[in-house]
């Protein structure tokens, strides 16, 4: 594309020249919960365990490590990564397996969707595969159960690709809910058994939920053998029929984006102070944990159970222990936590540190 051209598109996108891309976290810059994980067989490992944002949805008994990379095409210093570790030859009809992406209804009322004004949809990002052939992206409106799927092609092997999908508008039905839950799913499908490749392949068109109708009937199977792997950075979602270049944001506005949706705080070396408090009693701490940005909900807490992870400090004493005991109070802007059975002194500020590798405390809104 020339210079002009590429001006031209970008003022013709029907977006501004930034907040055009709706994807947050599409370099794969941000990965709070860590860098590795092992997904399959049945479930195990799927959800959010990467890169924030993306998670895995599967059934069946193909194997793999999704992981953060730093093989990247020019211009990227991430990707997400898929590498099989336990293959599966024969797929039974119902076994699938996807990469998916959320929105929340708010943040799509642009498109119009399910009016006669309802926007066109691109999707394009950077792909690299030693398994060469056929695959789908599909986009699943789960506020009215329809659905629209495109195939790409990965045309040479271990070679970054770029692929662009243009989804036609969608008049029919109802629009987004105005709201703050799930409206619209992005999947990537690497494995599809035949009840999701059986019927007339939607290409491009929306539809009502037809789980035959999902996959391309040529989709490959990427959990064929090990080793195979499968890159994929700069996904990027915006109005209108012609792909713009990537919209590249700052680790820090990427992380704010996606503090939303999960905060995590840690161990670093030499010991992280994660929040401030008070001795209620001798035997019990409770800390107010603020938020770096409003999040989505009300998130659920979780903490690391690493042996003597944490620490608390309170009148010139200190206790170790593994894990919290729960919440006192939880909203969108901060929760209360506290930790039981320590021995201090009541009526006391203190503070408690991560003091262990791997400890963390979390808060997850996710989608």
């Amino acid at each position: 594309m020339s210079k002009a051209a590429e001006l031209a598109a970008l003022i013709g996108s029907q977006t501004a020249l930034s907040n055009r891309n709706l994807v947050i976290n599409g370099a794969m810059q941000v990965a709070q919960r860590g860098t590795s994980a092992t997904v399959g067989p049945n479930g195990t490992g799927e959800g959010y365990t990467v890169v924030d944002r993306f998670q895995n949805s599967l059934s069946g008994s193909v194997v793999s490590t999704f992981s953060q990379s730093t093989d990247a095409p020019s211009g990227f210093a991430n990707s997400a990564k898929i590498e099989i570790t336990t293959a599966d030859t024969s797929l039974g009809g119902t076994e699938f397996w996807n990469l998916r992406y959320g929105f929340e209804g708010q943040d799509l009322q642009s498109i119009a969707k399910g009016t006669s004004d309802a926007k066109a949809l691109t999707v394009s990002f950077w792909v690299k595969s030693n398994k060469t052939g056929t695959y789908t992206v599909e986009l699943q409106d789960t506020d009215n159960s329809r659905r629209n799927s495109l195939a790409y092609t990965i045309d040479s092997s271990n070679t970054w690709e770029h692929k662009s999908l243009t989804y036609n508008p969608d008049t029919a039905g109802s629009g987004f809910a105005n709201d703050n839950a799930l409206s619209l799913r992005i999947n990537f499908w690497f494995v599809a058994g035949a009840d999701y490749k059986s019927g007339t392949f939607y290409n491009g068109t929306w539809g009502a939920e037809d789980n035959a109708k999902r996959v391309h009937s040529s989709q490959v199977n990427l959990g064929d053998t090990v080793g195979n792997e499968w890159y994929v950075t700069g996904v990027q979602m915006e109005l209108g029929e012609q792909a713009t270049p990537f919209e590249h944001r700052s680790y820090a506005d990427e992380l704010r984006r996606c503090q939303r949706y999960l905060y995590q705080a840690e161990f670093t070396t030499g010991g992280t102070s994660i929040a401030n408090g008070a001795m209620y009693n001798s035997s019990e701490i409770f800390c107010h944990i603020s938020f770096p940005v409003t999040m989505r909900s009300p998130p659920t807490f979780s903490s690391s159970s690493v042996s003597n992870g944490f620490r608390a400090y309170s009148a010139g004493q200190s206790d170790d222990f593994a894990s919290w005991s729960g919440i006192q109070e939880s909203g969108t802007t901060g929760h209360t936590i506290y930790k039981d059975s320590l021995s201090s002194t009541g009526n006391a500020a203190g503070w408690v540190q991560a003091i262990a590798s791997g400890a963390y405390i979390r808060f997850d809104a996710e989608l």
